[in-house]
């Protein structure tokens, strides 16, 4: 399947909330690209002149490609907590990453230099658990956090938790992705 199909699935899904002739004719879809029947996990990121605007994503494939990219799609403009709806104006402008993510992988480490040693930077997207609670990170985060440990101590702030909260071996968990744009 081709990436302008999602890249137009995901611009469709947020475009129908200012134009109600857009349709996502999903029985097409599903006829054309059988793989979208497929449970798939993705994160649609938003950019607005190079600053994020809005991600909103699934961890885990328990949904239809077709759906979770288009619910994801959706919610990053008008659901993400950190930002206002997204408006016609920075609809017209705004850029849309689609990530698609494989299932992720719990890492087993004993110590920080053994778990420094299992990540791979700009490969691994990465989620931290503990307690109830997670945060994760995309691969491409890594390109604005580079070392180890400023990217650790954002995701264990993203999570509310302690920003050392390494020192307390949460479950690491990580994933790669196809990225789209």
């Amino acid at each position: 399947m081709e990436n302008q199909v999602l890249l137009d699935i995901a611009k469709k899904s947020i475009e129908k909330k200012f134009d109600s002739n857009i349709k996502i004719d999903k029985t097409k879809l599903l006829t054309d690209f059988p793989e979208l029947k497929e449970n798939g996990a993705t994160f649609v990121t938003l950019t607005l002149d190079g600053q994020l605007r809005g991600c909103i994503g699934s961890l885990q494939a328990y949904r239809p490609l077709l759906d979770d990219l288009i619910s994801n799609a959706f919610a990053a403009a008008f659901e993400d907590p950190r930002f206002y709806e997204l408006t016609p104006l920075e609809f017209k402008k705004v850029n849309i990453e689609i990530s698609i993510l494989t299932t992720p992988v719990e890492v087993l480490y004993s110590d920080l230099e053994d778990l420094k040693s299992k990540i791979k930077p700009n490969i691994h997207g990465v989620i931290l658990q503990k307690d109830g609670r997670r945060s994760t990170f995309l691969p491409q985060v890594w390109e604005q956090l580079p070392s180890f440990k400023e990217f650790f101590a954002h995701l264990c702030y993203k999570g509310s938790f302690e920003v050392n909260c390494l020192e307390f071996h949460p479950q690491i968990f990580t994933y790669e992705v196809k990225k789209i744009k």
